[in-house]
Order: structure tokens, then sequence, then C-alpha cells
């Protein structure tokens, strides 16, 4: 593929902006005069609204801003990507940021577009998730296997991020993210997931739309689409230039980082109820990237939460301490809801009722 030398970033076919490389790899940003007059920061703290060029630091998204990196792919994506174009014979390594951006084209998560737009992706509504399911785990499975379903999983897929194989697909004409099992899942994984987000939505966590598709596999509606537009999403770490493959945050940044975008008491009871409930399942795979905010007309909100069910973290821990703590105690989350200007009795009772919403839900199965 030809070596991409600039990226232009759009929003809503609203050209945002230009970004290049230096020599030595950093990237380099400069907001279009236009977008300037009339725009929203796309990252308030890295990339605020102003003239001239700003530089990306080298760590921790190797020389890439972390609201640029959001909308590359990790994990599984990152994986399929690199096989898919070692089966068209390209050498992954070889491929820069800009050139990772001009693949991602229109196709990422939340609203920014990258051109020149390289990207490929299906809207096909009829595919078959028992093979791909049955694909993606050969190539979990092995290093070398390069096989026919790859460029339907890579089309299928545009850039996801996370461990777990999945694709985007359409479903009575909304878009969904449909999960398959890594290679350390139970079988049941998808029912499970399903199961922990009927439960979140009876706690009042703010969830999108969740189906099982043939019983077996999890999907979520896409909360970054509307039938009419596409919406800006930045997680926690690209937000704070924070490296979520490492512990990074405590919840008291999170809702600090909360306070300061939304400025709304009802998004950081969001955050609250959001932090209890990983508490509570045992959801210690809470990092950086787990947490983002979405904007809406102008205004920064939580956004609707994903990505929990059970899960062991780092060593047994959780990975975004709670009140500095990486064991910490319900007195701890009472205390990161005090230090954020939260009423102690009103979170002690938003504890209470989410627990006694868990302890019943375990008794009924």
């Amino acid at each position: 593929m030809k070596k991409t030398e600039r990226v232009e970033v759009y929003f809503a076919n609203t050209k945002v902006g230009r970004l290049a490389q230096t020599k030595t790899g950093i990237c380099a940003f400069e907001y279009d005069a236009d977008y300037l007059t009339k725009g929203n920061a796309i990252s308030p703290f890295e990339l605020p609204l102003k003239n001239g060029v700003m530089l990306a630091k080298r760590t921790p998204f190797d020389g890439n801003f972390g609201v640029f990196d959001d909308c590359l792919p990790d994990g599984w994506g990152l994986l399929l990507l690199d096989r898919y174009l070692q089966k068209q014979g390209i050498q992954p390594k070889t491929l820069s940021i800009l050139d990772r951006l001009s693949l991602v084209g229109s196709t990422g998560r939340g609203a920014l577009e990258f051109r020149p737009d390289q990207s490929t992706m299906s809207d096909d509504e009829q595919v078959s998730f028992a093979h791909l399911a049955a694909e993606a785990e050969k190539i979990l499975q092995s290093d070398t296997y390069q096989g026919d379903a790859i460029e339907s999983l890579y089309r299928q897929g545009g850039s996801p991020g996370g461990a777990r194989p999945k694709i985007v697909t359409k479903y009575q004409g909304k878009e969904w993210l449909v999960k398959f099992r890594a290679a350390t899942d139970p079988a049941t994984i998808g029912l499970i997931e399903y199961n922990y987000s009927l439960l979140a939505k009876q706690c009042h966590i703010e969830m999108p739309e969740t189906y099982l598709f043939e019983g077996k596999y999890f999907g979520v509606e896409r909360f970054d689409r509307t039938p009419d537009e596409k919406l800006h999403v930045v997680s926690a770490a690209g937000l704070l230039n924070a490296d979520y493959r490492l512990p990074s945050l405590d919840y008291l940044q999170l809702f600090q980082l909360c306070s300061f975008l939304t400025h709304n008491a009802q998004e950081l009871w969001k955050l609250y109820r959001l932090m209890v409930f990983n508490y509570l399942i045992g959801n210690k795979d809470d990092h950086a990237k787990n947490f983002a905010f979405i904007l809406r007309q102008g205004e920064w909100h939580l956004s609707p939460a994903y990505d929990i069910l059970p899960s062991d973290g780092m060593n047994g821990y959780h990975t975004t301490s709670i009140n500095e703590s990486i064991i910490p105690t319900k007195e701890d989350l009472f205390r990161v809801a005090e230090k954020s200007g939260l009423e102690r009795n009103k979170a002690i009772t938003i504890y209470q009722e989410i627990e006694e919403r868990i302890e019943s839900e375990k008794l009924n199965h």
C-alpha cells in the first residue's frame, strides 16, 4: 500500500484538522482554522481548541495522541489486522501510525474519520456467527493460520478494541457489536455477559441494548451510532494519556475527569453506580480504556457502560484502584464519593440497593 504522508481528520463531514509525523515518529496535529471557530475540542486536555501545531508524547501510545489511538484496533482487532495485512503480502511492521489510521478510515469507533480512507467494511446482515466464531478460534490458536475467513472477519470487524474476537453487524437496521469467545473463556461466556448486562440494567446502570444472538453470542448495540449520526467517544485512557495496559488510574481521578468534562452531578452518580457494580460483581478488569465519555449536542456525558462482567484483572487486583487501594473495602467506595462531592448517605443507600439486587439474582439462580 502507498505510504501515507498526512492524514486529514473529519467529524460529521467537517474537517477537524490535519495529522502528520515528525522524522522521529511523533504525531503532530493542527486544527483547521474554520473548525476552531465552531467546533468542540476533540480531546480537551491533549488537543484544546487553539491555533498552532501540537505534538504528541512518545508514551504511552508510541508517539500518537490518545484520542486517535482510541480509533485504532487493539487486542483482537490488531491481531486480525496484522494477519489480514500479511495475507495481502504487507508486513505490518512497515506501517506507520498514519498508515493505520488511513486503514481505519471511516469505519472506526466514535465519530472521527481519516482521509485518505483506505478502509473496507461489509454491511452484510447475513453472516454465519458459528463459522466466524470457529475461524476466530483458529486464528487465536495459531500464529500462522491463514484461513479463508480472515478477510471476512476483517471486513466485518471495523477496528474493534478488546481481547475477545468480535464483529460489527447490522440487525434490525441497527449496528451491533457481537462477541465470540476467547481461548480462556468458558463455553457459555456469551450467556454470562448477557446476564450481567441485564443485571446492570436492573441496578440502574446506563447500558446500551443487548441481545443474545442465536442464544449463544453476546451482542451490544453500538452507542456511538444513531440513525442520523456518529457520536464522538473518547476513553479515559485517550483523554488522560493513560496506559490502559497497566494500572494507571484511581477511581477518584475518573470522578475528577467526569466532573471537569460534564459539570453534572448526575453523571457523577452514574459513575458511582458503575464503580459499585464493578466492585460487587468482582470486575477487576476496570482499566482506563473501559471507561469513556461521549459528546452529545456539544456536551460531554459519561458513556453507557460496557465490558462489565467478573474478571480477575491483573494478579487478582483492581486495575483501577479505589481510594488508592487495589484491595478496597466498601468504605473506600464511600470515601471516593465523599471526596468527589457526593453525599455519603446517598452513596451508602445506592450501594445497599445494588448489593441487594445482586444478592437477589444469586439466590434466584
